[in-house]
């Protein structure tokens, strides 16, 4: 029984259910960056370098069988072995984005975590006696 209790202290501190809250939010944001490069990015890049489809960038390792479409998805359903660097250069572009805007979220959080300068604490009142002696003969 001691194991298990000890499992439930593990399970319920603040640290782990943040790290699985934090897992959760990274899958789906990974969701939303992979849809901005495939759907939005690469495009746009293909578009300017002359029309290319990342995702079907690929050099064929293998035979071929006869009326199987060139196409990523069909080889690979023939189980034909490709070297497909398309979607290598997708994965690696996301990769980049994603690494980008964590880190301009963490630069963010810890620009406000900053605490201001607390005030500096007040001097013993056996100084502020001397300073006030200390004013005090200067003014005669």
């Amino acid at each position: 029984m001691g194991m298990m209790q000890e499992f439930k202290e593990f399970a319920v501190k603040g640290s782990v259910v943040d790290l699985a809250v934090g897992v959760i939010i990274g899958a789906a944001f990974a969701k939303i960056v992979d849809s901005v490069v495939s759907d939005l990015i690469l495009p746009l890049v293909g578009a300017v370098i002359g029309k290319l489809d990342f995702s079907n960038l690929f050099v064929v390792l293998g035979s071929v069988p006869a009326g199987t479409a060139m196409t990523l998805d069909a080889l690979k359903k023939a189980g034909v072995p490709v070297f497909a660097y398309g979607n290598f250069i997708t994965v690696a572009v996301n990769f980049a984005i994603l690494a980008f805007i964590i880190f301009l979220m963490i630069k963010q959080i810890n620009r406000l975590k900053k605490e201001t300068p607390a005030a500096p604490a007040a001097p013993p009142e056996d100084v502020v006696l001397l300073r006030e002696i200390r004013d005090s003969l200067k003014n005669r």
